[in-house]
């Protein structure tokens, strides 16, 4: 026969008998008090920024300062002049970017800003004048690390077809992605972007208060577009701005310009002495009759 075994109950010590057993209590919340909600980095969108070889102090200041402004983005070794742009597809890719912000210096004078979508396109290249950075401004404006942007464009963005296409380039580019984890979750300062000779001019201010108050911040820049590209740093040619002048031709209208005023001055040098040249009354030929020389 099998012998049941018999489960033996475990007797209470002396030490649970002394202390209770600890009831839970539910945790109560108020009613003003919203519900704490798990957010999700949804748009993990990286910008690339970085810039060639040759370029000024002035403009690796603007890169950084878009680098400071911008807690998205992301920043490699400068690049060889002699590399072709199309290498910058397969950087951004290893960087896991899909934007790409490349500053292309040329001759130390002229500054060039790429604008790309990787690896599928559109991107623009522009030409950046009157770049003046944060250091340098010393504005009165202020925001903190990492908050996100608010991005105002002029009204010229709504008419034109490829201003239209910048519009949303810029938007994917410089907004900073909802619950970003190097981003501050509020807005305090603005990039605005307006439309005057047909030249993009680029401001960041300081949003001070409500009612639309406003300190700049910096930097401040002018990109004047040239071209814009189907693919990613290059491809068919979708828009080639027409009032485009090369900084090397304008050099060489002023140097041209320049040279016709000396022309010029030679010109009216040649034309006084041709009417100041002669005698304007009749010479008498016993003038010079009493004249000896000095021995």
């Amino acid at each position: 026969m099998v012998a049941k075994m018999s489960k033996k109950r475990k007797r209470p010590t002396e030490i649970e008998k002394i202390v209770p057993k600890e009831t839970v209590v539910a945790v109560e919340r108020s009613s003003d008090e919203p519900a704490k909600k798990k957010v999700k980095w949804i748009n993990k969108t990286r910008v690339l920024i970085f810039c060639s070889r040759g370029i000024s102090y002035r403009d690796r200041h603007l890169m950084n300062d878009f680098r400071t402004i911008m807690p998205h983005s992301k920043s490699d070794s400068k690049m060889d002049r002699k590399d072709q742009l199309m290498i910058i597809n397969e950087i951004a890719e290893m960087k896991n970017c899909q934007k790409c912000i490349y500053f292309e210096a040329k001759k130390k004078k002229d500054l060039y800003m790429w604008v790309s979508n990787i690896p599928e396109g559109p991107s623009v290249k522009f030409l950046v004048e009157n770049v003046h950075t944060m250091d340098e401004l010393k504005m009165t404006g202020n925001c903190l690390k990492g908050s996100r942007p608010l991005l105002s464009f002029d009204k010229s963005f709504e008419i034109l077809p490829h201003l239209k296409l910048l519009k949303e380039l810029f938007v994917q580019v410089f907004s900073t992605p909802n619950h970003h984890p190097r981003s501050q979750p509020f807005f305090d300062h603005v990039m605005t972007f307006s439309v005057a000779d047909n030249r993009i001019w680029f401001r960041n201010f300081q949003i001070l208060k409500e009612n639309g108050e406003l300190a700049e911040i910096g930097p401040r820049m002018v990109l004047n577009p040239i071209r814009i590209f189907k693919g990613s740093f290059g491809g068919p040619t979708l828009y080639q701005n027409p009032d485009y002048t090369s900084p090397n031709e304008y050099r060489r209208m002023m140097r041209k310009r320049q040279g016709l005023k000396y022309a010029s001055q030679l010109d009216q040098k040649k034309s006084l002495e041709a009417r100041s040249g002669g005698i304007s009354w009749p010479k008498d030929e016993t003038d010079d009759v009493f004249k000896t020389e000095a021995k």
